[in-house]
């Protein structure tokens, strides 16, 4: 039997995968290592990685305005309270967005494991190597998800992480917000390589607790993320619907022609 052929976002992603490594990078991370000289974790503005949600220096650092200007803005704050301004701490490569971490202590947190959310890796447990993959939205892309039935803007950008197997993509994963009644809550999608989703759960929903008992979780596996359902209601399996297709049509207008 003839082999299947690599789908094209699997081929298009093994080529650039060592030396588009970098660029492959979320723009945040990119702009702090051009401003401090080194490439931080995800969790220099994320609580649990990109897409989780944001810690007191990624709070300061949106409220700033979201751009190389702001790191200037906040130099001298001391987002996390542990008694160290922002720019101490970046300068020192401690976490600015983590009290535990200091200028004398600043941890494990710049580990290349630390780049890739523990309940992300948990997902695909034999992979040591990974690609965070920037998702940007371009205009073609947000009129590509409306044709899928789902609304996406600028502030639905995130960080698309990809586990490697011998150098090609195993699957995806990502990390999204829900609402509900004006609470944020996140969750977590994996998919395998031709992105059939494979799991969603809770990531953390402390605002929303009652969406850790939903049943409605294993209703999307098995889905290709452009085939998601559209939710409904408006009740919270309704939110949790809306976010998963929301997030499916991210990764297949993003991948479809990467």
């Amino acid at each position: 039997m003839k082999p299947a052929s690599p789908l094209p976002w699997v081929v298009a992603l093994t080529a650039l995968m060592l030396p588009g490594l970098s660029s492959a990078m979320p723009a945040f991370a990119r702009a702090y290592k051009q401003e401090f000289g080194y490439m931080p974790s995800c969790n220099a503005c994320h609580s649990d990685g990109g897409g989780s949600a944001l810690n007191p220096y990624g709070k300061a650092f949106k409220a700033a305005g979201k751009n190389a200007g702001a790191f200037a803005k906040i130099a001298v704050a001391d987002s996390d309270g542990d008694g160290k301004a922002n720019a101490v701490e970046a300068q020192a490569k401690a976490n600015p967005g983590d009290k535990a971490s200091t200028p004398a202590t600043p941890g494990p947190w710049l580990d290349i494991a630390s780049l890739i959310p523990r309940e992300v890796r948990a997902q695909f447990p034999s992979i040591t190597t990974w690609l965070p993959q920037d998702a940007v939205l371009t205009p073609a892309d947000i009129q590509a998800a409306k044709a899928l039935g789902a609304t996406l803007g600028k502030a639905d950008e995130n960080t698309i992480y990809i586990p490697l197997e011998n150098r090609h993509p195993a699957g995806t994963a990502l990390i999204f917000p829900a609402t509900y009644q004006g609470k944020v809550f996140f969750l977590l999608m994996a998919t395998d390589r031709q992105l059939k989703v494979t799991r969603v759960q809770v990531l953390h929903a402390d605002a929303v607790p009652q969406a850790k008992a939903s049943k409605i979780y294993p209703s999307f596996t098995g889905r290709m993320v452009n085939q998601l359902p559209a939710a409904t209601g408006k009740d919270l399996d309704g939110a949790i619907t809306t976010a998963v297709k929301q997030a499916g049509a991210l990764l297949y207008v993003r991948l479809k022609g990467a």
